[in-house]
């Protein structure tokens, strides 16, 4: 991209709202396909977020465009056959499988120890275990958006985002992208990867 990334700071409220509510989109959208209000909403968004500049001013358009060309109901069969079934599903959502070829592995572990230091633990009632790109994804935006500011900083979210999500975002987006039957979940994993990119550039800047 040939525009600077962001650089964050802290209390630069505009940026953070903005970082947390795509984050908080994002898991949303790859926990379960969207209902009809959120689908509504995705159709009628703006060519560009209500972000600073318009680094993701690309993918973002071809997520919305995405979602105009899709109804609820083809959405939810794609998000079926991508990552539900009986068995084995087609794209695995979970982070220990992108990091050791296998579910609930040695990651999940790592990553359960670094919650417990943040004072967080998964929802009994979810199904899904902690490394599901949903659940992680909705730690970060907790870690930008929470009231705790021991835990809500950038250092917390700059070592969370570097040991439990740019490990293994990519290829599982790649591996989402990479699906003959994917059609608007290849936008969402489009703008997946453009936006850890951008959240990977930022904080690496705050080391600059």
């Amino acid at each position: 991209m040939s525009q600077a990334p962001l650089r964050f700071t802290q209390g630069d409220d505009a940026v953070e709202i903005w970082r947390a509510d795509l984050y908080g989109l994002l898991a949303q959208l790859w926990v379960a396909p969207p209902d009809g209000e959120l689908m509504q909403r995705l159709q009628a968004a703006p060519a560009v977020p209500n972000a600073p500049g318009a680094i993701l001013a690309e993918p973002w358009q071809e997520l919305v465009d995405a979602m105009k060309a899709s109804g609820v109901e083809s959405l939810a069969d794609e998000f079926d056959t991508l990552f539900q079934g009986v068995g084995k599903p087609e794209v695995f959502l979970y982070a220990s499988y992108y990091l050791s070829g296998f579910l609930n592995e040695r990651p999940l572990v790592q990553l359960r120890k670094s919650l417990d230091e943040l004072g967080l633990t998964r929802d009994a009632a979810r199904a899904e275990t902690e490394d599901h790109v949903s659940f992680v994804l909705e730690v970060m935006r907790y870690l930008i958006a929470g009231d705790d500011v021991a835990v809500c900083n950038l250092e917390q979210q700059r070592r969370f985002f570097r040991a439990h999500v740019l490990t293994w975002i990519e290829p599982f987006c790649d591996a989402v992208s990479a699906h003959p039957r994917a059609v608007g979940y290849r936008a969402v994993a489009a703008f997946t990867r453009a936006f850890i990119q951008v959240e990977a550039q930022g904080f690496d800047m705050l080391e600059a």
